[in-house]
């Protein structure tokens, strides 16, 4: 059966590709946020896992004010990079795992989550600085991709129960696969930020660390979280930390929190990154 060795969940600013792409890791502003990711990088290594679903929103790749789904999930062979942002020149394509993501939605929709399917999928900084800060190091990412977006964008977002509650379903999917494989989960996003408006610039410190403590054994309390609370404490664009639940429901009631970080201010945004086993 499939076992879930863990979870992450790590902010994806858009400033960290550029960094990484113009090798500045040791740069004086970066480095402080690089080596915050050394210890995630090594346990990496040591689980070793062969697939990694990435919780994230879109940026207007796939899905616009148009067409917004509440979830999407890649059922995909491949799935390529697009539009980076920053003149960037976009990474190599990740492979992706067809009879996976196929188990995860027919086990997940006869569960009561409605999903859109995506056969084709564009991927952009949402999902690729997560692969990065851990892999880019790597010449060919090791492990299997499933994208799993989430609307941050349009309201009404789904509520910070709702999205545990996935994760909650995410979780058995995955534990039920009957193929031998280790999985990681990806719970990306925030922290605090914003970006227009008289709040541009706003970065709560005091509530991303209360955040990264309750989410350890007091999810209950973050799913309480109203849409305006979240906005009023963490920024328009810190509404994305409801995708964290989404990991965190998908590893069960208890957890062992195997290594943390926090970083102030990165591109105008709060930076946490924290590494989650199953207790």
């Amino acid at each position: 059966m499939a076992q879930i060795v863990g979870g992450v969940i790590t902010s994806h600013i858009p400033a960290i590709g550029n960094a990484i792409t113009n090798k500045l890791q040791e740069d004086p502003y970066w480095k402080p946020l690089f080596d915050g990711y050394a210890k995630a990088r090594e346990w990496m290594e040591s689980v070793e896992p062969d697939i990694v679903v990435v919780v994230y929103n879109d940026h207007g790749l796939n899905f616009f004010l148009d067409k917004m789904p509440t979830f999407a999930i890649g059922a995909a062979s491949e799935y390529h990079n697009a539009d980076e942002g920053w003149g960037l020149a976009t990474l190599h394509s990740f492979e992706g795992d067809i009879e996976f993501s196929w188990h995860l939605i027919e086990k997940m929709i006869p569960a009561g989550i409605d999903l859109t399917i995506c056969q084709e999928m564009l991927i952009d900084h949402g999902f690729i600085v997560p692969m990065s800060v851990m892999w880019s190091h790597l010449p060919a990412w090791p492990v299997k991709a499933v994208p799993f977006a989430v609307n941050t964008v349009l309201m009404p977002v789904p509520t910070a129960q709702r999205c545990f509650d996935v994760g909650v379903e995410l979780g058995k999917a995955i534990a039920s696969y009957p193929e031998d494989k280790k999985v990681v989960i990806f719970g990306t996003g925030g922290m605090s930020h914003q970006l227009s408006g008289e709040r541009a610039g706003f970065i709560n410190k005091q509530f991303d660390r209360a955040y990264m403590d309750k989410i350890i054994d007091r999810p209950e309390e973050l799913c309480r979280l109203t849409h305006t609370e979240l906005i009023q404490q963490a920024g328009a664009e810190g509404i994305e930390l409801i995708m964290w639940l989404v990991m965190r429901g998908a590893l069960g009631k208890s957890v062992n929190v195997v290594h943390r970080n926090y970083e102030l201010p990165i591109s105008n945004t709060g930076s946490g990154i924290m590494v989650m086993e199953q207790a």
